[in-house]
């Protein structure tokens, strides 16, 4: 999924952006209010990590506005140890969660698989189909319980279509949540990982299909 870090100390942003990518998730980076307001009323993110005391605009006011535009985007907002009058702003303003700092790393990741999950109504972490199951917390895909090899970017697109079971879904909402600012994105890639994908899930009882002039969509 496409995350969006919004976080002005520049460590601890980059060891969540690494973090995140190593679980195969499209990672965005942005240091301050107004290119964050700005980023998530142009773009499509599955989830805003918020740091709410931000050089240019306040992580609140972002929140506030992000609300008050019914944007369908879970929140997770980041604050300072024992400031809890801001914790409840935060909450109060739309969040869904928070995380006090200092955190674990492995914390966050688990807290942000909860609200992409909780985001689409799925509460199971593992999703299956056929004879396939793809497992969101160690990003295992298997098929009658044996491994199946695949590269982070068929990962991807095999979530987003396990999200979205028996659905039409378009090259360009596939490469929206696959892709970030800094990946090298086309609708030709997107093709050649559904090729490759449906190679290697064949014996699953699951199929990729093409629906023409429209996009994909598994089923079995």
């Amino acid at each position: 999924m496409r995350i969006l870090i919004v976080e002005d100390n520049l460590v601890l942003a980059d060891k969540i952006a690494a973090a995140l990518r190593q679980t195969d998730h499209a990672v965005d980076l942005v240091h301050d209010g107004e290119d964050a307001l700005r980023l998530v009323l142009q773009e499509t993110f599955d989830l805003l990590i918020l740091d709410l005391s931000l050089p240019g605009l306040d992580g609140i006011e972002i929140l506030k506005t992000v609300r008050a535009r019914k944007i369908n985007l879970p929140v997770m907002i980041l604050t300072a140890r024992g400031n809890l009058d801001e914790r409840v702003a935060g909450l109060d303003a739309g969040a869904d969660d928070y995380m006090v700092k200092p955190f674990e790393l492995s914390e966050l990741e688990a807290r942000a698989r909860a609200l992409l999950r909780r985001n689409i109504g799925q509460r199971n972490p593992s999703v299956s189909i056929g004879k396939l199951t793809f497992n969101s917390v160690d990003r295992s895909v298997t098929i009658d319980g044996q491994p199946v090899s695949l590269t982070p970017r068929e990962r991807g697109v095999l979530e987003i279509l396990l999200l979205n079971v028996s659905q039409v879904i378009s090259k360009e909402k596939i490469a929206l949540h696959l892709f970030g600012f800094d990946d090298e994105a086309s609708v030709k890639s997107i093709e050649l990982y559904i090729s490759r994908l449906r190679k290697k899930i064949a014996s699953g009882d699951v199929e990729v299909r093409t629906i023409r002039g429209l996009g994909y969509m598994i089923d079995e």
